[in-house]
């Protein structure tokens, strides 16, 4: 599937682990069809790649919106004729507040881009898919979709990419070998997560930030400073999908994490807080 001439999309392209799966598709000699909410940080990652002789095509989209992930491959097919990789990718926090704390349209907003961006890219492009000689889904959930954690609707979010894909990844086994699927839990990462407000839609009003929150939000924001090079997670994605691996898990040190909490399941609970 990651073979020159070949086309991927990649949602959240603009920036951050998005960014790094389009150049990396670029440099393999792919076709890329980047899309993200962000127009001008769009354009300028797009011009970046094309100056550097990629195949790209920008296309403005809210995956959240049902209706423009649709226009999504209708551009990539109009454009290049085929999808073979498609990356789920686009994601926001939402962190800051309790889970009883959290309004509706908090919920809405994470839930809409981190799971509903994710379900809309399935069932507008997996039929295509289904079509190529061979393809592959890579849906982007979090180490925090695998662990205990205290980040509302990011865990929630993340909890539930983890289930779908599993889900995905059995149905498709079921009609064939041809369309692959990974689900990417990456740990910490340098990307601009935690500036996501950014792109909240304008409708949707910006809760004054909860003070109890803040050593905790200073924490996170240090350990995504100091995470690792969304290139280094592109090559892991790229290595998943040549091998048909279908959980990537970034960050080794933290799978001591993952064991703890399957034990807590086994064991009738209660939770213990991860420490990632």
């Amino acid at each position: 599937m990651v073979a020159s001439g070949r086309v991927a999309v990649v949602t959240g392209a603009a920036s951050g682990i998005g960014f790094a799966l389009s150049e990396r598709f670029a440099r393999e000699g792919m076709r890329v069809v980047m899309a993200d909410v962000e127009e001008p940080a769009l354009a300028e990652a797009a011009e970046m790649l094309i100056g550097r002789s990629a195949q790209v095509l920008p296309v403005p989209t809210d995956v959240a919106s049902p209706e423009q992930v649709d226009a999504l491959r209708d551009r990539s097919l109009e454009a290049f004729g085929a999808v073979h990789v498609l990356c789920c990718n686009a994601g926001v926090t939402g962190l800051g507040r309790s889970l009883w704390e959290m309004t509706k349209a908090d919920w809405e907003w994470v839930l809409g881009v981190n799971l509903w961006g994710v379900i809309n890219g399935i069932r507008s492009f997996v039929p295509v898919l289904l079509e190529q000689d061979a393809a592959h889904v890579v849906n982007t959930a979090s180490v925090a979709g695998l662990v205990t954690g205290t980040l509302g609707p990011y865990s929630v979010s993340k909890h539930a990419v983890v289930a779908l894909s599993e889900a995905l990844y059995v149905q498709l086994l079921q009609l064939g070998p041809n369309v692959g699927v990974s689900v990417l839990c990456p740990g910490w990462v340098r990307t601009q997560i935690l500036n996501s407000e950014r792109n909240r839609p304008g409708d949707l009003e910006l809760p004054e930030p909860d003070p109890a929150w803040a050593a905790a939000r200073e924490m996170v924001r240090q350990l995504v400073e100091s995470g690792m090079e969304p290139a280094h997670v592109a090559t892991q994605v790229v290595d998943a999908i040549r091998k048909g691996r279908f959980y990537v898990l970034t960050h080794p040190e933290m799978n001591d994490a993952i064991t703890r909490r399957t034990e807590d399941v086994l064991a009738g609970g209660p939770p213990r807080l991860s420490q990632l």
